[in-house]
């Protein structure tokens, strides 16, 4: 790999992380910083965060079409420098923050921020031989299992100075971010393949047009909906989970999710380029899916954390999903169109954040109130595993194609 090629890469890896993070260190602290500030209890806060995690994908699901043609028409450079900066903000103002509403706009400014994953992926596209996106994917995406080893941990551990300092630690470190690609990171989209922006294809509806326009790439993003949807469970519900299943701490929250990180990421640099090689994307993906649907209905059932623990090889080898199918969506773009299509894959997750916090989130705040008729906290896995057995039925129409 060149050197700039190398920078980019590193780069965008980078850029994740802080966004991965971000988003992982709130997530032991939540659940109890909703109940504090609002005087709530934990069935009350599930129902906030609920309602929090629905605003903050309606305004990815806006922003992620935005910024990834935003990047085709003035170059992934300028919208992720901006994103980051953005992002340093609204750490700033989630350390500040002390009431619902403005933690609710704290995650509503991550959520349009964290729409710079379309333009990161598009740069990765630009600068990476097909036969190597898989694997290049796989590194971006390592970046994220890192940032949710980080965040956590961060989370859990910083609370002994402040319930704020993990706020201020991450935007320390997306304002470095900033810095460092304002340096070294080169623009990757060449002029001749930048096209003028349109609002027509920057709004959801227009991309979903043009989703359909480009062949075979309709089914591959319904993979992904699906996908998506399943796997929200861990970053919608996991902590809520932890303290409704197993009673866990601030601290124990953010040692499993720091232990969930390591696993994919582990999982990303070393098991998904070699099971894309050796199986093809299609049935690296088929593998991961299958995985995870028996990691789900586990968690819904087990009482044990060290049963919770143990079924982390499952997370292991759902991390072979994510990489495989955005590498077969890549695949059917053009040079020109790369930063749609990873807008239309942001917002294809988009979408699938919408619904999520509904579909999942919504019943466990039932079923741990006072009128469920069970106490049921593992309800989310199991709808979790019919959206993933969804996927993958969806999947195995695809054809198999050509192994990397």
């Amino acid at each position: 790999m060149s050197s700039p090629n190398r920078h980019t890469v590193t780069f965008i890896a980078v850029t994740i992380f802080i966004d991965a993070m971000g988003f992982g260190l709130v997530m032991p602290v939540l659940p109890r910083l909703l109940m504090d500030v609002g005087g709530l209890d934990l069935a009350q806060a599930i129902g906030v965060g609920t309602w929090m995690g629905l605003a903050m994908a309606v305004a990815s699901f806006i922003a992620a079409p935005v910024l990834g043609n935003l990047s085709d028409a003035v170059g992934r450079r300028p919208v992720l420098l901006a994103a980051l900066g953005g992002l340093a903000v609204d750490y700033a103002l989630l350390a500040l923050a002390h009431t619902l509403p403005l933690i609710f706009l704290g995650r509503v400014l991550s959520g349009l921020f964290g729409g710079s994953y379309a333009p990161a992926q598009a740069a990765i596209a630009d600068v990476t031989a097909p036969q190597d996106r898989a694997r290049n994917f796989a590194i971006v995406s390592a970046g994220f299992g890192v940032g949710f080893v980080v965040g956590p941990a961060l989370g859990g551990l910083l609370t002994g100075w402040g319930d704020r300092a993990p706020f201020v630690a991450a935007g320390v470190l997306a304002g470095l971010n900033f810095l460092y690609g304002l340096t070294v990171f080169p623009e990757t989209l060449a002029r001749a393949n930048r096209r003028p922006f349109t609002p027509s294809r920057a709004n959801p509806l227009g991309s979903w047009r043009v989703l359909r326009a480009q062949p075979g790439m309709l089914n591959v993003a319904l993979v992904l909906l699906f996908w998506q949807l399943a796997g929200l469970v861990y970053p919608l519900t996991w902590s809520f989970y932890g303290i409704a299943q197993f009673g866990w701490s601030d601290r124990m929250i953010g040692l499993s999710l720091a232990a969930v990180g390591v696993t994919i990421a582990l999982a990303q640099i070393f098991l998904t380029g070699r099971a894309v090689r050796r199986l093809g994307e299609r049935d690296a993906a088929t593998v991961g899916i299958i995985g995870a649907a028996i990691g789900f209905v586990t968690y819904a059932f087990t009482t044990s954390t060290l049963v919770a623990f143990a079924v982390l090889a499952a997370v292991a080898v759902q991390s072979l999903v994510q990489p495989s199918v955005m590498a077969m969506l890549s695949s059917r773009a053009t040079p020109e169109t790369q930063g749609e299509v990873q807008g239309i894959a942001s917002m294809t997750t988009g979408i699938a954040g919408v619904i999520a916090p509904m579909a999942l989130t919504w019943p466990m705040a039932w079923f741990t109130g006072p009128a469920a008729p069970v106490h049921f906290p593992g309800v989310p896995f199991l709808i979790s595993t019919g959206f993933a057995l969804i996927a993958l039925a969806l999947l195995r129409r695809l054809p198999a194609g050509v192994r990397a």
